[in-house]
Order: C-alpha cells, then structure tokens, then sequence
C-alpha cells in the first residue's frame, strides 16, 4: 500500500523514526525534530537494505508530493538493475562537465588559485602564478577547460623550454596543478595533459640537461679577513646584517627577517623557525661571540633584530645588496654560503654532516638526518666559533693559509 501519509500528518508529525508512506518512500523524523525524506531499496547484488537521502521535509524545500515524485523515479532506476545512487552521480558529473564546457581555463587557474592561496607561506607565489600563466599560457586562458590537450601545452611551454628552462618548468607545474585541480572538481576528465613522468618527458628534454647551473657568486675564503675589516668600516645597519649573515652561515632573507624573541643571547642562540625556513624545519644557529657582539649593540627598537624604515618589518635584502654592491660588485649575498662550506670543506676536519647541519641542509639519508640533528649541536658550536675566528683574522693570515684542525673532532 502506498501514500499512506498525507500533508497534514508529515506536517504535525513529531514522534522520532520512520514513517513509511509506502514503495520504499520513509518520511524521518530525528531526535531534535528535523525531518528528512529517504528512500530504502535492497540491493539486487548484495541483497542488503540501502537508503538514499531525497532531501529535507518542508514546504521551501522537499514536499510530500515531490518525495513521491523522486521515490518513484528511484524505483524505476532499480528496476532496470542501476543504482540509484549512482545514478544520481552520474548526472550530476554529466551536469558539471557541462557546465565544464562553458568554464574556461582561466576560470579555473583563479578558482585553483584562491583554493590553494591559504597553503602558500610566501605572498609572492599568489602573484607569481597569474603572472606567469598570464604571460605564457594565455592561450589557454579563454578556452573551455575540458579542451585543454597535449597540443595546447606544448604550445606554451616549447618557445620558453631551451630558453627559460626554469620559468618553463614552473609554468608547466602550474598547468598541470590548474587541471588537476578541474579534474577533482569534475570540470574535466581523463589524464592531465601537462603531467611530466610518463607523458611530457617524452616529448621534452629534461630540464636538468637543457638548464644552464648558475651558481651564486662567492667571494673566494681566502679574501674573507679582508672583507670582513671592509665591512665593519662601513657604519651602517646593512652592514651589520651582512656581517651578521655571513658569521652565521644563513641565507640573507633568513637574516632581515631575524626577530628578538627567536635570539636567546644567554644560551647564545638563534633559533629560526619552521615557517622562515626553506626546508621547512625549525633550525638552531649557535652564535660566535661575533655574533652576540653585533645583536647586543642593536637597539631593541621593535621587533625585528634589523628593521626596516617603518619599524613593522625587517629590513629588505636589497640594502644588503647594495653594501656588497660598493665594497665587491659581483659578488652575492647568498654566495657567502658557498664561502663557508669551501672553507669548512678545505681548511676544518668537521665532518660533512656538521657542515650540512650548519647550512641547514638536509641529508639525503633521513636516518642519518634525524641522528646526527640531535648530536651535532656542540660540534656546530666549535664550526661557528671557528668560522667567526677565520673572518676575524687579518687578511695577511689568508695569504698563507693553515688548515683549521685542532679540536675539530672534539
């Protein structure tokens, strides 16, 4: 028997459960007096009992007369041997890649863009990406998502490939994230067109073997004891932070952006944290006496170690650019990383994984990683005095130079 309830009833009923109006169709009332419509069918396949949610009960929402509507369509859909389930999801993925067709990529890329904005550290990526899709994918930009093919990518990323091989890299992991991230949304089907392994790599050079390796320019260490008098002449913040910078091996974003509450300049350390870091690992720096010298003379004025002009922030890497500029143009503010490893390499007995840690680098062995993070400290702390010594010295010692040894391995 079936329509057993009426308006009335479904309206004024109260009593917590299900309350069948017959062919599969249950009217269910939960325990803070919502209602709900569900239809129940047995499984042909698994002979088990299966609902299917046909929507809230009430007069803006799922009436009577339409729960029984999409009951009996449920019903036939089981008669012809589907899933009602299923079904529905087939049409609503049929009813997306329509509206798919008329959603282009460049919709897409601002969609992924503001989905992914939130994971991002760096503002600068959320204006990196449309920049670069916007220079060299804007053919893609105005055409429906679901086009997007082979092709097409290759007719962005193959002027740049040899050219810009890094850019070209990027743009093409943007693609890529942009369709996958249609594909999740149902905007899209099939295998992504920009993925590298397994598709693009046939028909592309790897990137490491077209890329020209520009290193950044290092001062050699044996000039450092020169340099270092240079830039303590020089009367100026920047140069400070540039001292500061070198006598602790860091790279020079990870400096301007130093704050008082990461220094501790009793235990003599500065302890960066996970998000100001590349690896994205908290990292424990020991400070040389050098080191603690130049904190202790800045004024605590806010709450960056180097502020800028307003106070609010740290000061841009830009002015340690121009010191270096003046006093040895060529050479690099990140390549003074490249100094201290040479020398560590050349003139100490520290063992490689000490000179890693210090740069913050991680092993390729995790299980060596996570060991000798936890031992090397001490050994970082004799690295980091040793250092601060060598670039402390006059520069007629660096004309003649001695391998530093003596308690390295202590």
């Amino acid at each position: 028997m079936r329509e057993k309830l009426n308006a009335t009833t479904v309206e004024k009923m109260t009593k917590p459960g299900r309350h069948a109006d017959g062919g599969g169709l249950y009217l269910l009332v939960k325990t803070d007096g919502r209602k709900t419509w569900v239809f129940r069918w047995r499984d042909r396949v698994t002979g088990k009992l299966r609902d299917m949610g046909l929507g809230p009960y009430g007069k803006r929402d799922v009436t009577l007369a339409e729960a029984r509507d999409k009951a009996g369509e449920a019903r036939r859909i089981v008669r012809d041997g589907l899933d009602p389930i299923e079904e529905r999801r087939r049409r609503l993925q049929d009813a997306k890649l329509a509206h798919a067709r008329r959603l282009t990529f460049g919709e897409c890329a601002e969609k992924c863009i503001e989905a992914k904005r939130a994971e991002w550290k760096n503002p600068k990526h959320a204006a990196q990406w449309p920049a670069t899709l916007d220079k060299y994918a804007a053919v893609l930009k105005p055409l429906p998502v679901t086009e997007i093919d082979t092709g097409l990518v290759l007719q962005c990323l193959e002027p740049i490939w040899q050219k810009k091989t890094e850019t070209a890299t990027r743009v093409r992991q943007r693609i890529e994230a942009v369709l996958d991230w249609a594909t999740a949304r149902k905007y899209r089907e099939g295998e992504n067109p920009a993925r590298w392994r397994g598709h693009l790599k046939t028909m592309l050079p790897d990137p490491s073997k077209v890329k020209k390796v520009q290193h950044h320019s290092a001062l050699p260490y044996a000039e450092i004891g020169a340099f270092i008098q240079e830039l303590r002449a020089t009367d100026t913040q920047a140069a400070r932070a540039l001292e500061f910078q070198i006598l602790t091996a860091t790279r020079p974003g990870e400096t301007v952006g130093a704050a008082w509450d990461e220094i501790d300049l009793q235990a003599k350390t500065w302890t960066i944290p996970a998000e100001r870091m590349k690896a994205h690992k908290e990292h424990v720096v020991p400070l040389s006496p050098r080191a603690v010298a130049i904190l202790k003379a800045m004024p605590q004025a806010c709450d960056f170690v180097f502020p800028g002009p307003t106070l609010k922030k740290g000061m841009t890497t830009a002015a340690g650019m121009k010191v270096l500029k003046n006093l040895r143009p060529g050479i690099t503010q990140h390549g003074f990383r490249s100094t201290f490893r040479v020398w560590a390499a050349e003139q100490t007995a520290f063992p490689r994984e000490v000179i890693e840690h210090a740069l913050a680098h991680r092993l390729k062995d995790k299980v060596e990683e996570a060991y000798q993070r936890s031992s090397v400290f001490p050994k970082r702390v004799k690295l980091m005095n040793a250092w601060a010594g060598y670039c402390a010295a006059a520069p007629a010692a660096t004309d003649n130079v001695t391998a530093i040894r003596k308690g390295a391995k202590a």
